[in-house]
């Protein structure tokens, strides 16, 4: 299993592709809902979550530090409480946003692996991090896991140390809106991996010309995913760029076979 063997001779564990946050589509299976991982799970498709821990301390799967762009409610998602969630609806849906056990419950016994994105909220790493570690203690299923934060990344291994874990990144050089240029920089060229050494990274594809990016996984040597992919033939470029695709808006299935046919 992933989330219990980290190394297979020396090599990381990742899947082939991963679904961006289940198969979904904007009618009847919105993103990070129960029924876009079932259909990730019908299909055979290893799938991609995001984790927040709300007021109560329940771990739910849903995307936004905010509700209203999926839901039309205001506020963080971690200042209310699992009954009102509930309440709530995905995407003009009948979706609720899941629970993380719930989440589990799906792909459990699938054969499937997870890649696990974990949100924090104003600094509530450590919360966080306990309460995903004691509650993937108990999965039984394949996972990894992932995070823009660095202090997520630390604390998450204290806790789980023969796990595989990956730093998300991006080029935030284009960002315009004042953040600390020294923070922003660190996070973005992945200057934190010497510290950090995650055992994966997974980065915007658009931003795959950064040379800071590239020199770290070069010298490294680690695994590297692209997100999100979102046309096949963008599928294509990233798998022969020697990425794994995070990918969503259509079945790679197709695609997949016809680039093992072609090697």
């Amino acid at each position: 299993m992933f989330g219990k063997i980290k190394h297979d001779k020396g090599k990381i564990k990742l899947a082939e592709h991963y679904a961006h946050r289940g198969f979904h589509d904007d009618d009847k299976a919105p993103e990070n809902s129960l029924e876009a991982f079932r259909r990730a799970a019908e299909l055979g498709l290893h799938t991609e979550i995001d984790i927040h821990r709300i007021a109560d301390g329940t771990l739910v799967v849903f995307h936004d530090d905010t509700l209203h762009r999926m839901t039309g409610a205001r506020g963080y998602i971690a200042d209310y409480d699992l009954s009102n969630l509930r309440k709530l609806r995905l995407g003009g849906s009948d979706e609720r946003i899941p629970t993380l056990d719930e989440v589990l419950d799906v792909f459990e016994d699938s054969g499937l692996s997870l890649l696990i994105e974990l949100k924090v909220d104003r600094g509530n790493q450590k919360e966080l991090c306990k309460a995903v570690a004691e509650r993937l203690k108990r999965y039984k299923g394949d996972y990894v896991v992932q995070s823009f934060y660095p202090r997520a990344i630390t604390e998450y291994r204290k806790l789980m140390p023969g796990d595989v874990v990956g730093q998300l990144s991006k080029n935030y050089f284009d960002r315009k809106d004042g953040a600390l240029k020294v923070r922003v920089a660190m996070a973005g060229n992945v200057l934190f991996n010497r510290l950090l050494r995650p055992d994966f990274i997974a980065y915007k594809f658009r931003d795959r010309t950064s040379k800071a990016l590239m020199r770290t996984i070069k010298r490294r040597g680690i695994p590297r995913l692209a997100w999100t992919i979102r046309t096949p033939d963008a599928y294509k470029r990233a798998v022969q760029a020697g990425c794994i695709p995070i990918f969503e808006g259509f079945n790679p299935d197709t695609i997949s076979n016809t680039l093992k046919s072609e090697e």
